[in-house]
């Protein structure tokens, strides 16, 4: 059964899910999605389901082909739940656009998950909503860079040029891990923190009632969900290939 890793060999607990959406408010502009529990505790977020007799397809995307499949009875329960559609912080960048190639950013955060033992699926999510990608953006609170870095932030950091991708994914990775071992490897509060600020959710004592910081949490968890189960997917794919060549 499909597992959710944050560091390797560690799965993210249900409890994070469930947490992350029960403290969401739907407000403005949103995404019908459907939160899935199973039996064997995960939790996905997931776009839309069909079913064929005894089977359940969870869609990752709005699309038809990236999806896990699970027997009806492995599903504890389901809820509709709204992601709020905002988008991502790094859009009012004064500076040109500096996209690396897809290649190039794996590549990158590759090397800092491994340095952190972070899952690059996560890294890269994170990127997705933070700044889509694009290493000069700059949002309108002034955090700089592809993980959307604060200049004080950078500067605690070590990092000397947060337009510079490497130092900048390096730097966001080494903070996202520091903030992961001080919620204790809940993933939900981490990314509010990285969001809001550790200040922030020890005031509140949890996920502060912000509405940029609720939708944040939960796109970053759906977008990790859907990368996830597509690479997956894909790993399976390529065993079935495998044993069809080694049987001809």
């Amino acid at each position: 059964m499909l597992g959710f890793c944050l560091k390797t060999g560690r799965r993210a607990s249900g409890t994070v899910f469930r947490m992350a959406l029960s403290l969401l408010v739907a407000s403005g502009a949103a995404h019908a999605a459907e939160h899935v529990t199973l039996t064997n505790g995960f939790d996905l977020i997931c776009d839309h389901h069909s079913a064929t007799g005894d089977r359940v397809r969870l869609y990752m995307d709005s699309g038809n082909t990236n999806f896990v499949e699970v027997d009806a009875a492995e599903i504890a329960s389901s809820e509709h739940v709204d992601l709020p559609v905002i988008p991502p912080k790094g859009t009012s960048a004064p500076h040109s656009d500096a996209r690396l190639t897809d290649t190039e950013l794996h590549e990158l955060l590759a090397r800092a998950g491994t340095a952190h033992d972070l899952d690059v699926d996560l890294l890269a999510s994170v990127v997705r909503q933070e700044s889509g990608g694009n290493a000069r953006a700059v949002s309108r609170t002034g955090a700089q860079g592809l993980m959307q870095l604060m200049p004080g932030t950078a500067a605690d950091l070590g990092v000397s040029n947060a337009f510079a991708p490497g130092e900048n994914v390096n730097g966001g990775t080494a903070y996202l891990d520091g903030l992961l071992k001080r919620y204790h490897d809940n993933l939900a509060l981490a990314l509010a923190a990285y969001n809001a600020g550790p200040g922030a959710v020890d005031r509140w004592h949890g996920i502060p009632p912000y509405r940029e910081t609720r939708a944040y949490v939960a796109r970053v968890i759906h977008e990790f969900n859907r990368r996830v189960a597509a690479r997956e997917k894909a790993r399976s794919r390529q065993s079935v290939t495998q044993l069809a060549a080694a049987t001809r």
